[in-house]
């Protein structure tokens, strides 16, 4: 039996030729066909006026209250189809347009690694709170070797002067790399919504993460970074600027060739993955002899507008008090710097009301960002009868009083919702990507971040999603691990460059 270039049809002959049963196969149909349908994105109902079926059921402490909060962070397998669906539509609207949603960047990424190079480069790392000097040695066949130094980017940095920033980090490249001479490369994984024009060239669109360092904005991030170097008398030469979600793919490109995808979910999160060049209308330089280009996503952008996502109250009440309001809608939904957030916000909500904690909370409780995500991920590990250590963070780190076992039965079901309902958003971007690329066949997507690595359950969850969305063809979308790649990554970009 012959096969066609519609991906979903090949998955249908597969599953005839080989025997799954025909249960499977309608599951399959149903999910992959109803994906791929042309029909445009519908408005996602409001998860205040329809309950849908908990993930992962607990005895509540209140059914009413329960229901409320099952209903408002319950992202049903419907909405999933939903959100990828429209996922897609706003990818094609990103590749055609510089003022979509999605900015769909180009980054000038044309070659990927095959394995065997080698040599030693710089790498500038910059995805939130840490600041890393990292000295790459590639040794081929897949191999490479890492000396790194962390700093900590203060507050003080994050929201004073572009100059005192950049100046920062010349300094710690100065100390990091001493007395050595000689024409040094350096890759500069600046993970921040850029416009690029050139694989070292590119202007910052503008800051997330919590940072809003003046003079920063609608200017080039490596001429900033070359400046700063010049004035600290460091010889190093910027040859790429990399987004650290497409070092992430570039990285285990280097070890895994099949690797067309790369998402963070850590502090921030972002996609990236590998397109066609015809594919991408709004590019208007030559066609690369490869025929393709990693394409940044900028995902976080998602959902801005209020359209495509499903806003709870606390959602709303978080972006009303964040940095920039009514952006990054989707990144404050999923990644690992909003979750705790998100968390104090409905525990605040519900002490004032008195369905927690008999009405007394936490001094710390009305701090905001005083309750960090991975305070989530502890109570979520908590699988003792009388949850002790959720006793435990609520009393010591949280200052609240007194707690019953209702009140921690509540507060552990809430974390599960929170964090569940970021994996299963997570996991519809992943889908939108894997289909619009074709690769429903076989496609490994690295993922770097915390919230991946440690959050309980995290990567179990975004597969069961996977499944419910795609069905049978979840098999063949392979999660993995991809620990430092954006050092690597930037490296090898830089590399690859010369």
């Amino acid at each position: 039996m012959g096969f066609t270039t519609d991906p979903a049809v090949n998955q249908f002959l597969f599953g005839l030729t080989t025997g799954i049963a025909v249960a499977a196969t309608a599951s399959f149909l149903y999910s992959t066909f109803s994906l791929l349908q042309a029909a445009p994105a519908r408005t996602l109902a409001s998860p205040l006026r329809a309950a849908a079926k908990p993930a992962e059921p607990a005895e509540p402490a209140s059914d009413s209250t329960q229901a409320r909060l099952e209903a408002a962070f319950t992202v049903s397998k419907a909405q999933l189809h939903d959100i990828t669906r429209h996922f897609m539509t706003e990818m094609a609207r990103g590749l055609a347009s510089h003022s979509s949603t999605l900015k769909m960047i180009p980054s000038y990424v044309v070659n990927l690694p095959s394995g065997t190079e080698t040599g030693t480069v710089l790498a500038l790392d910059l995805g939130g709170s840490n600041f890393r000097v990292c000295e790459v040695t590639l040794e081929g066949s897949g191999r490479s070797r890492m000396r790194q130094k962390k700093y900590t980017v203060s507050d003080d940095l994050k929201t004073g002067s572009g100059d005192k920033l950049f100046d920062f980090f010349a300094a710690c490249v100065a100390e990091f790399v001493g007395s050595a001479s000689g024409d040094v490369k350096l890759g500069f994984t600046f993970s921040f919504p850029c416009l690029q024009t050139g694989l070292a060239k590119g202007t910052l669109i503008n800051w997330t993460k919590g940072f809003t360092a003046s003079g920063v904005e609608g200017k080039d991030p490596v001429k900033l970074l070359q400046t700063a170097l010049a004035r600290k008398g460091v010889k190093v030469r910027v040859t790429a600027l990399v987004n650290d979600t497409v070092g992430c793919l570039v990285s285990h490109a280097y070890s895994d060739p099949n690797t067309h995808v790369g998402v963070i979910l850590g502090t921030g999160t972002n996609a990236a993955y590998v397109e066609r060049v015809d594919r991408i209308p709004k590019w208007d330089g030559p066609i690369p002899d490869s025929e393709v280009m990693v394409v940044n996503m900028e995902w976080g952008a998602f959902g801005e507008g209020g359209v495509g996502l499903p806003l709870a109250e606390a959602d709303a009440a978080l972006d009303r008090g964040s940095a920039y309001p009514k952006r990054q809608v989707y990144e404050k939904m999923i990644s690992g710097m909003y979750l705790g957030e998100i968390m104090r916000i409905v525990v605040q909500d519900l002490v004032k009301t008195g369905e927690l904690f008999g009405g007394v909370g936490g001094t710390a409780l009305d701090v905001p960002y005083s309750f960090e995500t991975a305070l989530l991920s502890r109570i979520e590990r908590d699988h003792s009868e009388d949850l002790s250590d959720v006793r435990t963070v609520l009393h010591d780190l949280c200052s609240v009083p007194t707690t019953s076992l209702q009140d921690r039965r509540l507060i552990k079901r809430i974390a599960e919702l929170i964090g569940t309902r970021s994996a299963r958003l997570a996991a519809a971007g992943i889908a939108a990507i894997v289909t619009r690329i074709n690769r429903l066949d076989d496609c490994t997507v690295a993922i770097d971040g915390s919230l991946f690595e440690h959050y309980p359950h995290y990567a179990n969850r975004m597969r069961d999603a996977l499944r419910e969305i795609v069905g049978m063809a979840a098999d063949n979308i392979v999660l993995v691990q991809a620990r430092d790649g954006s050092g690597q990554g930037a490296a090898l970009i830089a590399a690859l460059a010369e």
